[in-house]
């Protein structure tokens, strides 16, 4: 179905929904790279008052990738809420819009009418504060062995990755990342190989700790899901299931994964009985499809939205955008990454998502520290789940720039954000917080933890 828009004397025309969907998105590398992009300001001003008019029930019956083809659509299609979708039926695109920010309507009850495309439409449309506003509205709350995504608290993922998996430089990090209130997320490592022995060595590891020092949080080795459902069968102490996800069947296929797998991956999980019935982590990112070759000819942000479709099918305990990882064929510079970031968070939480973000960049980007400053502030003002915790924000395993356990102490402390209520107990239980959040300044080590580094 064709799309037009007249801007002064111009008349733009928009071939289907896909088209319209490319042409109305913010300017980013990815989809200069794939040949979808505006081609200038005028076209991409004239495509998002088109989108802004173009009634929300459109997405019901034009879809972006054929439904014949791909089970994401599929997916999308056959969940589908009506009757979540029906206050909000007689909307526009901008009318949702609108609505939103006028808090006219409760995200969280209409979340399940809304589609990955309508989300990514509506972020199309926003400025950088519509984006903070509307999900600051969006409240997602998951349990396993602590309650993450209450209102006024900002969780991390603890990430002592280690370039060769030694259990001493894990230990380290680990210690430094618990003694700076890191960690209430999960802990999790992604390992140097996806070798199966070493998986579970690591699981067995992480476990241990947890179990030891009574933490109230969960592990995870950021293994692919056939690994980590090859280390349950052997009896590995899985917390968590991983996949990276992307938003076309042929894209998850390059990932090495289907919607079936993944099932199967979580009744797996959910038979351990080791938290709550939320077992699931899932990484996305924009430019994942474009990179396998699967993005049937759409732009990098309604796919990445797409993504978060089938995130949202197994109730998953996290998700992040890890948003800068792929590099500046697909977000360029800071400014992309800082907008790309905002949108992910923004559209993740409009569907019911607990999204956190990897606030991060490859160092061949055109970013640096203080475009993670930027773009983390923002983000925690905006009701981030969490964000990740790196020692010194250098992964020197993976290879990039992220977030520092300080970044989390100093956005509690700027925002008068607290951790999850079980793990900073936990916390002033064992002498590393006082009373209140702030964190406890000594020589010493608290006693409980004298003895870590020893056991590695």
């Amino acid at each position: 179905m064709a799309h037009a828009h007249t801007l002064g004397a111009e008349r733009f025309q928009f071939a289907d929904l896909r088209t319209l969907l490319a042409k109305a998105s913010p300017r980013r590398s990815g989809d200069e790279l794939a040949g979808v992009a505006a081609a200038n300001a005028r076209e991409r001003v004239a495509a998002q008052l088109a989108l802004a008019d173009l009634p929300l029930k459109t997405f019901l019956n034009e879809a972006v990738v054929p439904y014949e083809h791909d089970e994401v659509t599929r997916l999308i299609v056959d969940t589908h809420a009506a009757t979540a979708f029906a206050p909000i039926a007689h909307l526009t695109v901008g009318g949702l819009r609108d609505a939103l920010l006028a808090d006219a309507v409760e995200p969280a009850q209409i979340a399940p009418g809304l589609t990955p495309e309508m989300a990514a439409a509506v972020t199309k449309l926003c400025r950088v504060q519509d984006l903070l506003l509307i999900a600051r509205r969006c409240e997602v709350v998951t349990q396993f062995r602590g309650t993450l995504g209450l209102r006024g608290h900002l969780a991390t993922r603890l990430q002592p990755n280690h370039p060769t998996d030694d259990e001493a430089g894990i230990a380290a990090s680990l210690l430094d990342g618990l003694l700076m209130g890191a960690g209430d997320a999960v802990i999790g490592i992604n390992p140097a190989t996806d070798n199966l022995p070493q998986v579970m060595r690591l699981v067995r590891m992480l476990d241990a700790v947890i179990a030891h020092h009574e933490i109230p949080t969960q592990s995870c080795v950021l293994t692919h899901v056939t690994t980590t459902l090859e280390a349950i069968n052997r009896g590995a102490p899985v917390d968590l299931v991983f996949q990276s996800i992307a938003g076309t069947e042929g894209a998850n296929r390059g990932f090495g994964v289907s919607l079936a797998l993944l099932a199967e991956a979580q009744q797996a999980a959910l038979a351990l009985s080791r938290g709550g019935r939320q077992v699931m982590y899932f990484e996305t990112g924009q430019g994942s499809a474009l990179s396998s070759g699967a993005h049937h000819g759409c732009d990098q942000q309604t796919l990445e939205c797409r993504a978060y479709a089938v995130a949202r099918r197994f109730e998953p305990l996290l998700v992040n955008s890890v948003v800068g990882f792929i590099g500046p064929e697909y977000l360029f510079d800071g400014k992309q990454i800082l907008r790309a970031g905002l949108e992910d968070h923004c559209a993740a939480k409009l569907l019911g998502l607990p999204m956190g973000v990897d606030v991060c960049f490859t160092n061949h980007a055109e970013a640096d520290v203080d475009d993670l400053d930027s773009l983390l502030t923002l983000l925690c003002t905006a009701g981030c789940n969490y964000i990740m915790g790196v020692p010194g924000s250098d992964d020197i395993m993976l290879g990039y720039q992220s977030t520092s356990f300080h970044d989390a102490l100093a956005m509690r402390r700027l925002l008068g954000l607290r951790p999850a209520p079980e793990f900073e107990a936990w916390l002033q239980r064992m002498g590393v917080f006082e009373p209140g959040g702030a964190p406890r300044l000594a020589d010493a080590l608290p006693e409980r933890f004298a003895a870590l580094l020893a056991q590695a």
